[in-house]
């Protein structure tokens, strides 16, 4: 089965529909599938359901999407660093379920485990809690909280061999490893595809039996927040 596709487009043919839920890897800028976004930008497809971290920036990542009005409701830990995701949710046009980051990435990772929910402390007594359900054990209160079950997952790897198998390179690893296991589908987009087998196994960070498409391409690789100093400091 050739898993790998010549373009983001192609790589998503006939997955996208108006109205779906798609799990999308990275954390802030670093390790986004940036080449998907874009692809589904220009595929038009609209009323999206986003769980994510968070949007990236306004003019990058799930930003180019909100931009658009092509997303409905995100899922997220963090609205930050995106004024049009802030300005969309306080004036209503953007529906916003916070996740703790804890609670986010056990969520998806609940998900392609096939566990329908699970019980933790985070954000009992807080608005996170309120109309879930509430169960003590050992004296101790929880709350219940859904595994993450996405029509499609995308993801940003380092990576891939011709199966699927992915390395993830540093801080990128973040909330992809998760979200690539939750969908119906998984696309993943690599810096590099190797031959199968060149990979060491003790070095794989997701197998391939997750991974059902692949696409090479270069990447921006912004820096979201650029901190300086003068030569006469440093």
């Amino acid at each position: 089965m050739n898993k790998i596709y010549g373009s983001a487009a192609e790589a998503l043919d006939g997955l996208l529909f108006d109205g779906m839920f798609i799990a999308s890897g990275g954390f802030g800028l670093c390790g986004i599938p940036e080449l998907l976004l874009d692809a589904i930008k220009q595929a038009g497809t609209k009323d999206l359901t986003f769980a994510s971290n968070n949007a990236g920036v306004d003019d990058f990542g799930i930003g180019i999407l909100l931009q658009t009005r092509q997303v409905k409701k995100m899922i997220s830990s963090y609205v930050g660093e995106n004024k049009e995701f802030m300005r969309q949710y306080l004036s209503g046009e953007l529906e916003l379920e916070f996740n703790p980051q804890g609670t986010l990435a056990e969520r998806m990772r609940a998900g392609g485990a096939g566990i329908p929910g699970f019980y933790t402390k985070t954000g009992v007594g807080t608005q996170v809690a309120e109309g879930k359900e509430h169960k003590d054990f050992n004296g101790e209160t929880f709350i219940l909280e859904t595994g993450m079950f996405a029509d499609l997952s995308i993801v940003k790897a380092w990576k891939a061999d011709e199966t699927g198998n992915l390395i993830f390179r540093k801080a990128a690893r973040n909330f992809n490893p998760p979200a690539a296991t939750c969908g119906k589908v998984c696309v993943v987009e690599v810096e590099e595809i190797v031959p199968t087998g060149s990979l060491d196994p003790d070095h794989i960070h997701l197998p391939g039996v997750y991974v059902h498409r692949i696409v090479q391409g270069a990447h921006e690789k912004r820096i979201e927040q650029r901190t300086v100093r003068s030569r006469e400091d440093a």
